[in-house]
């Protein structure tokens, strides 16, 4: 998606780490307005009408899947990172290693909200090295569910994570995947 990647390139920023920070557009600060074009551009590549759920995690993910959901008028859910006192019956859980965070966290769905009928796409704003995603596909297999896809804006393709994913026959969809980022030169990779 051309556009997202200009606004990587203009407005993105790398830091030490290769940290990459999209955060005045993306996941901090939202284009709600680029929001709806990524999920419109989402909806050219899944078939829509097939999937029952949009899924994501706490917390950044939230803004672009609830567009997305809203968008294609689908409900959203968003696995949290700490089990909370509302939270009645089983959980399905997953526990992964947050790039952000550099901490294991798990990954938590209520049971009541993710069944084995649902037809799942996975959206998610930013893939570092698919930690958090693949937390979400186990979540999915957990509930019997079939996972259409995944959705994600940004792809950090220098970490691997999209391509070990898209090799275990994940059907992994990144609007722009960076191959490389020093300050001042971010690469795209080629579609």
């Amino acid at each position: 998606m051309q556009e997202l990647k200009d606004r990587i390139v203009k407005e993105g920023k790398v830091l030490p780490g290769n940290i990459i920070k999209v955060d005045g557009f993306l996941n901090h600060r939202v284009d709600t307005g680029l929001m709806e074009r990524i999920a419109d551009e989402f909806g050219r590549h899944f078939n829509m009408d097939g999937i029952t759920v949009i899924l994501t995690a706490e917390a950044s993910g939230i803004a672009l899947a609830s567009i997305v959901a809203q968008r294609f008028q689908k409900p959203m859910i968003f696995a949290k990172k700490a089990k909370s006192d509302n939270i009645e019956g089983g959980l399905y859980q997953s526990d992964i290693f947050s790039y952000t965070y550099k901490k294991k966290v798990t990954l938590l769905v209520s049971k009541e909200w993710l069944h084995a009928e649902d037809k799942v796409l996975i959206v998610d704003d930013f893939m570092a090295n698919g930690e958090a995603v693949r937390g979400l596909c186990d979540i999915v297999e957990a509930a019997g569910a079939e996972l259409v896809g995944i959705g994600c804006a940004v792809e950090k393709g220098f970490q691997g994570g999209g391509d070990r994913l898209r090799e275990a026959g994940v059907n992994l969809h990144s609007l722009a995947v960076i191959e490389s980022a020093k300050p001042g030169n971010i690469v795209f990779r080629e579609n």
